[in-house]
């Protein structure tokens, strides 16, 4: 909401507040004893005489059991889903899930399946930072510094991007497979249980 609608938005309240206790079929007084706020105050911020306060709403809201925003006239928030426009690079399609410059990096990635006879070691890179990944379906050849790894379905390995590493399809299939990138180096932190137990 910007700043210039603030003002507007508290201007309707009165008019809410005492159309919702006319709906409620009660009184300014049957409300002021309710509330614990005296009938004047209530007519002045019905009448829009008063400026409403947190103070003041939070007993109004819980007298008509609405929520606070409903009882402001607040507009809805934004729409809190993220709208990723995949890209391709070096054959390998990209799905942001962030929108956010700094921090994690996070992208559902997918390659393409092996060429049928192709056993090549995947060509490795070098930069900093720090790399999760979770696979989602198929099979990941991980080149790894010296390591060949083959992760399936459901697992998950971590390492520095400083080592050598690079990624392939161990198979005819593609993969996908969820990553986690930090550029400054960023660990993932995995609670497989809650602490104390």
């Amino acid at each position: 909401m910007a700043d210039d609608d603030i003002p507007e938005v508290l201007n309707a309240v009165g008019p809410r507040l005492r159309a919702l206790r006319r709906e409620r079929g009660s009184t300014l007084a049957q409300l002021s004893e309710t509330t614990g706020i005296s009938l004047s105050t209530l007519s002045r911020l019905e009448s829009g005489q008063r400026k409403p306060t947190l103070e003041l709403l939070l007993p109004l809201a819980k007298a008509y059991g609405v929520q606070l925003d409903e009882l402001v006239g607040a507009p809805p928030t934004g729409d809190p889903r993220v709208h990723p426009r995949p890209f391709t690079r070096h054959g390998q399609t990209f799905v942001p899930l962030t929108r956010y410059l700094g921090g994690l990096h996070a992208y559902k990635q997918i390659l393409p399946g092996r060429k049928t006879g192709a056993d090549v070691r995947p060509s490795q890179a070098v930069h900093e930072g720090y790399e999760w990944l979770y696979i989602l379906s198929g099979r990941l050849h991980l080149a790894l510094g010296e390591h060949d790894l083959i992760l399936t379905s459901g697992e998950a390995a971590e390492f520095d991007t400083r080592t050598p590493h690079g990624f392939a399809s161990a198979s005819a299939q593609p993969v996908e497979f969820l990553s986690l990138f930090g550029a400054q180096g960023e660990r993932m932190h995995v609670r497989a249980r809650p602490t104390g137990d």
